[in-house]
């Protein structure tokens, strides 16, 4: 199982929706806005981190709103 955390910037007012896309993505934990540099973060988990980053690349990054992700791997 690999868990990793991803941190997004979103179009200003677009948070909630962006936040709502994510939370209803399969192999998506969790997803919160939240303050400071970043916008939201989400904690997403699948069999491998390959299958977790393949996830990121066809269909997280194609979510309207957002503008940048920026991810990090929990270490076992």
């Amino acid at each position: 199982m690999s868990r990793v955390y991803l941190l997004a910037n979103v179009v200003p007012g677009k948070e909630r929706s962006v936040r709502d896309t994510l939370r209803g993505t399969k192999g998506v934990v969790d997803a919160d806005v939240i303050t400071g540099q970043y916008d939201l973060i989400a904690i997403l988990e699948g069999k491998d981190t390959n299958e977790v980053f393949n996830k990121i690349l066809r269909e997280i990054r194609k979510i309207r709103g957002l503008t940048r992700t920026e991810t990090f791997v929990a270490v076992p």
